[in-house]
């Protein structure tokens, strides 16, 4: 529950010794309801108020660790979260439940301990003669278990149990011959516990590829900087090899007898790494992320609290809250990601720095990975916070890409666009595609338009919830909110002034699709975005069939600039690179350099340099001139120039403080109140309140407070100040209904 800090029961006696840290529990909460919750403390000091008892014990053995717990507590603590929702993020749903996990069983079957003789085997089987079929299934049954070859009731080979699956499949038969078999008391059936997630693949650590001469220059440089820092950077350009240095690292780690979590940003990366890692550490190697169902997430949980855990977890932001028992190396790869950053619910921690948390409990290194570094981790590398390894050329002597800057505001006046596409993307697109390479489309918005509008009197169809307009998806022909989930049938006539003349603006990644798949009808065309990568198996599918180059155009939101890497790409279209750099944010021009930075890597084969078209209204713009020129330093230097002009990070720490009601007025009100409060405090550190970007979401109004604090300024006491506020806040009646949250290192 969203609830801070712990609660004190009894023990009573018959649980005494069942009763241990790390094991859940039931417990009464309220008046008449009962929980699952889980013991962290035990004491003899009884408090001078009333206590119930425990009521039942779920668990033979703990499910938490002392050190998850630390960890844990300190995510509630930094992040200004209740304790209880660090608790819901990081446990799977069944084992947040009484009965929420049921382990899944497979039926066995074996021989009647009274058939264990040949003579009493050949009775049995002349009683089946007058049964083809039951006769037909008991031998195979015999074949397969090995028991044919009894004598006397020794057996030539030793005898094993048999799945009902495998004999049904073998024999071809129907469970109802099987159950007559079991009735009639020839064949035992039993139920065994099995794997959900079971990979049996032997680990082949010979596989690893050789260093390259920079690689392995990289890869000393970073063990000699954690002789004397504990997190590194690893600032190495697109397809260096990182990965590679990683792999070696993490034996290095397994012949230290140490475990090692791996994290990505996105569960669309982890399908490719998978696979590479897999192949080397076979069924050392765990998966975790939230597109595994709940009961497979609960069994690699229990793995890691086993005395049999994975060496390796691969896994996205939820990774970083399992339990690790002898944890020696964490890698964070794509660290500059923002997908690091839990947004809702609570608590909105970002995984980058619960991860170099976690290191720091338990001893371990931490490196982080990337092209295009966090500002914050660029900085702390250029400060000697933190090591700093610099990897700058291309695995194989790749070229880097060349940038063609094209400038779609002139080609737009002149009409020689063919809807996103310029004469020249499509001039190199055609290029590729006759030399049997690939190509990516990068467009930062899915769906078919970001709108629809009237020519007639200019309507656009707002959500009825939130602040926003309405996104065309062409194929379900809907109007959908990209933040309630809210839709609307696309009408026939304009509902404002009955005009029939309604047209969609602007491009999105399926418009895109559209025009493509009418300039290019012999090519084989994918998407890749949230509409269409929203399982496991989909994600797995257009990554594999591009891989395989059975298809050869991608076109994708931000998911494909994520360090995917394929062999064939030889030509990367940046759409529309000015809808990245006006956002109303100050990590605006940082992000989308590194979007564009990114996606441009993945253009480029051996012998061959790779082309980027970048598109833009704005050629000029120093942005797009230093992702052009591949100039990351003048960009950083222009960067942090700015954030210590205007008080931003790395040179201040953000809170965020968010209320939302609603009724507009008391959102004010709540947010006036509590801005007056923090100000007597904390002076002009405190900006607004105001209205953000969008101010209603889900029929909810919002208020936005901003907390600009200085380094060195105490923020364990700052933290307790906002506690206090919010205590006191809701202690006003009239503020009783306002929702208030914090959200700290906001991204």
């Amino acid at each position: 529950m969203p609830l801070e800090g712990t609660f004190t029961y009894s023990v009573p006696a018959h649980l005494c010794s069942s009763v241990v840290f790390g094991i859940r529990v039931i417990v009464p909460f309220g008046k008449s309801k009962t929980y699952v919750a889980v013991v962290v403390a035990q004491h003899d000091n009884a408090p001078d108020f009333d206590v119930k008892d425990i009521l039942d014990v779920v668990d033979d053995q703990p499910v938490v660790m002392p050190l998850q717990w630390r960890l844990w507590s300190w995510v509630a603590d930094y992040y200004i979260a209740p304790l209880g929702n660090v608790y819901k993020a990081a446990m799977p749903a069944g084992l947040k439940a009484e009965d929420g996990y049921r382990p899944k069983m497979e039926t066995w079957l074996t021989l009647a301990d009274n058939l264990r003789h040949d003579q009493a085997l050949h009775l049995c089987l002349d009683s089946l003669k007058r049964s083809k079929a039951q006769l037909g299934v008991m031998n195979t049954f015999l074949e397969m278990s090995h028991w044919d070859t009894i004598d006397g009731s020794r057996c030539e080979v030793t005898p094993v149990d048999v799945t009902r699956e495998e004999l049904t499949n073998e024999a071809r038969c129907s469970t109802t011959v099987l159950k007559a078999l079991v009735d009639k008391g020839f064949l035992v059936a039993y139920e065994r516990e099995v794997a959900r997630i079971n990979i049996s693949q032997e680990p082949h650590l010979e596989r690893a590829k050789r260093l390259s001469v920079a690689q392995q220059e990289a890869y000393n440089q970073v063990l000699f900087q954690w002789l004397r820092k504990n997190v590194v950077l690893l600032h190495g350009v697109t397809s260096s090899g990182k990965t590679e240095i990683y792999i070696h690292l993490i034996i290095r780690a397994l012949q230290e007898k140490k475990q090692v979590l791996y994290l990505l940003p996105e569960i669309a990366l982890t399908v490719q790494i998978m696979q590479r890692l897999r192949s080397i550490f076979g069924d050392r190697l765990g998966i975790y992320h939230s597109k595994y169902s709940d009961a497979e997430r609960v069994e690699i949980w229990k793995k890691q609290m086993s005395g049999h855990p994975y060496d390796i977890i691969l896994g996205a932001r939820s990774a970083v809250l399992l339990p690790f028992q002898n944890l020696g190396l964490v890698i964070v790869d794509e660290e500059h990601e923002s997908s690091f950053k839990q947004q809702d619910p609570s608590p909105r921690y970002h995984a980058r720095s619960v991860a170099i948390m976690l290191a720091h409990m338990t001893g371990a290194k931490t490196l982080l990975g990337s092209a295009t570094p966090s500002a914050e981790s660029y900085h702390n590398a250029s400060t000697g916070k933190y090591g700093l390894v610099r990897l700058t050329t291309r695995y194989a002597d790749l070229q880097m890409p060349k940038v063609l800057v094209v400038d779609i505001k002139d080609l737009q006046r002149r009409k020689m666009m063919v809807g996103p596409f310029s004469p020249t993307l499509m001039e190199k697109v055609n290029g590729a595609l006759a030399a049997k390479e690939q190509v990516i489309l990068f467009q930062n918005r899915r769906g078919f338009a970001p709108m629809i509008e009237c020519r007639t009197c200019g309507w656009v169809p707002k959500c009825q919830n939130c602040d926003v307009s309405l996104t065309y998806h062409m194929y379900q022909n809907v109007l959908t909110c990209h933040y309630c989930g809210y839709t609307y049938r696309v009408p026939d006539k304009c509902p404002n002034c009955e005009g029939t003349e309604l047209k969609s603006v602007g491009y999105g990644t399926e418009k895109v699709e559209e025009n493509i798949r009418h300039l290019l009808p012999n090519s084989r065309i994918a998407r890749m975005d949230l509409d269409t990568a929203r399982t496991r198996s989909a994600y797995e599918r257009i990554i594999d069939d591009f891989s395989a180059g059975r298809t050869n155009v991608l076109i994708g939101t931000q998911m494909v600039t994520k360090g995917l890497d394929f062999d064939k790409v030889s030509v990367v279209g940046i759409l529309q690179a000015d809808n990245m750099l006006n956002v109303p944010d100050f990590r605006a021009y940082e992000q989308a350099f590194a979007m564009m930075a990114q996606v441009s890597g993945r253009a480029g084969r051996k012998g061959k340099q790779g082309l980027v078209v970048l598109q833009t209204k704005n050629p000029g713009h120093h942005v797009i001139q230093q992702v052009a020129a591949n100039d990351l330093d003048t960009f950083y230097a222009d960067l942090l120039e700015e954030r210590k002009a205007f008080h931003y990070p790395p040179f201040y720490h953000l809170i965020y403080v968010y209320f939302l009601h609603g009724k507009d007025d008391i959102v004010n009100a709540a947010a006036s109140y509590l801005g007056a409060m923090l100000r007597h405090w904390f002076g002009t550190r405190v900006l607004g309140p105001d209205k953000p970007a969008v101010a209603r979401v889900k029929t909810q109004h919002i208020r936005k407070l901003v907390l600009k604090l200085e380094q060195g300024i105490d923020l364990p006491k700052v933290r307790q100040y906002l506690r206090v506020a919010q205590k006191q806040m809701e202690a006003e009646k009239r503020f009783s209904t306002v929702q208030m949250y914090y959200d700290v290192d906001p991204q």
